[in-house]
């Protein structure tokens, strides 16, 4: 059901309300620069506008208007209580809710939750009833819209472009027999579970999209800071590319087509993904082939391992994405221009499952990332708008990248929680 509404189609239609968003925070930091060069926590602005534009191409609402002083909408501090809250009580989830879960209703669940005496609970439940609360808010609008007609989807933000309302639109016209039941549509939206499953869940559409996109962007703004060369050879094809098509917005077509653009993507989420390693667990007993056998300890080759069921097999995806091997001595270098030419032969003989490009970045088979278009949409048109508009510069603060769930940046040293990431940005006159 969710596959279709990630076609190219449907990107076709979303890209103007990414320009949209980005239009916004373009303004936003017009404004902050206009008095000259000026740091600014770029981590912020690019995790409030990747919200931003899933929250309008994912569900056709808007959670942020991207100016300086904004309040933030309930949902965004939500979010930002996930990753803490979920830390606090990860082992006592980890092995008390498969049990819990099956005892009462999920309204019975929610009171023991409140009535035991333990605040990290507390805030988990919380957090879960606000997301949960929003979802229905905005799944209840999107129906109501779409039951009364055209003219009430075109008042609603994205006009009925986004991906919930290209979804409930999909869900009713499917067959009974392959139409998902509102709560399961809803689900994508927020995974609504008995609190505080959530917290381990929420990894679809919002969540997913959100962390890892934002991080991306801000490892490669960081990678351009490092590399003047190469925001400037970028600079020139966006302007470039622009001023062909008189000045006008790109189109679908035309941005993905920009070879330079897409190989500085590429090449920043082979060498530095989001997520460096997931975890998945063998539903039958299997033998894990090898990329090379391994002599035993009586010097025998292995080929192949055998892993049982319900094993917990983790993937290093930058460990693949690294591999000289594959990618030959220069693996661990930044290097976009190398997806300008023809890959390494081990490459192709490699064979990785992954989605994307050759890589395990999006990971590969029934459990893949099906939004990485989206991603990659939404990463480009960030580009596309503010590297012509602005020179990037190093901040006087060392960076470190924390590589946690997603990787981060920080200042001063690894260990520092709070993430963000110093930039000096000056306008273009």
């Amino acid at each position: 059901m969710l596959n279709p509404v990630f076609s190219i189609a449907h990107l076709r239609e979303m890209i103007p309300v990414f320009y949209n968003v980005m239009y916004k925070l373009l303004e936003t930091l017009q404004k902050e620069a206009k008095n000259g060069p000026t740091e600014i926590d770029l981590l912020e602005w690019m995790s409030r506008a990747a919200l931003e534009l899933i929250g309008q191409g994912g569900l056709g609402y808007s959670f942020d208007p991207l100016t300086s002083k904004a309040v933030p909408h309930p949902y965004i501090t939500a979010i930002k209580g996930i990753g803490p809250a979920g830390m606090k009580i990860f082992l006592p989830a980890r092995y008390l809710l498969p049990h819990l879960v099956k005892i009462g209703t999920p309204r019975m669940r929610g009171i023991i939750a409140k009535w035991i005496p333990w605040q990290p609970l507390h805030d988990a439940h919380d957090i879960s009833y606000v997301l949960h609360n929003v979802s229905v808010d905005i799944f209840e609008s999107k129906k109501r819209a779409l039951s009364e007609g055209d003219e009430a989807v075109a008042k609603q933000v994205g006009q009925g472009k986004d991906l919930l309302s290209i979804l409930i639109r999909e869900n009713m016209k499917a067959s009974s027999a392959d139409r998902l039941p509102e709560e399961e549509v809803l689900g994508q939206m927020s995974k609504k579970l008995t609190p505080p499953l959530v917290l381990g869940r929420c990894r679809t559409f919002i969540f997913a999209a959100t962390d890892t996109t934002s991080s991306a962007l801000s490892r490669i703004f960081h990678l351009l800071v490092l590399h003047p060369d190469v925001q400037d050879k970028l600079r020139s094809e966006l302007e470039t590319a622009r001023d062909e098509v008189g000045g006008r917005d790109l189109t679908y077509d035309e941005l993905v087509g920009l070879p330079y653009l897409d190989a500085i993507c590429r090449e920043t989420l082979r060498l530095h993904p989001p997520v460096t390693r997931v975890s998945r667990c063998t539903t039958q007993d299997v033998m894990l082939s090898l990329s090379k056998p391994i002599k035993g300890i009586d010097g025998q080759e292995i080929p192949a391992v055998a892993v049982p069921k319900n094993t917990t097999v983790t993937i290093g995806i930058m460990a693949c994405n690294r591999d000289p091997e594959i990618w030959g001595p220069d693996a661990e270098e930044w290097r976009p221009e190398r997806w300008l030419e023809p890959l390494p032969e081990s490459v192709a003989r490699a064979h990785l499952p992954g989605v994307y490009s050759n890589l395990m970045t999006f990971i590969g088979g029934s459990r893949a990332c099906i939004g990485f278009k989206f991603s990659q949409l939404e990463m480009k048109v960030v580009l596309s708008l503010l590297i012509p508009k602005f020179t990037f510069s190093p901040s006087k603060q060392e960076i470190f990248w924390r590589m946690g769930g997603i990787a981060q940046p920080t200042v001063g040293s690894h260990s520092n929680p709070n993430a963000q990431l110093p930039i000096i940005m000056e306008l273009i006159q």
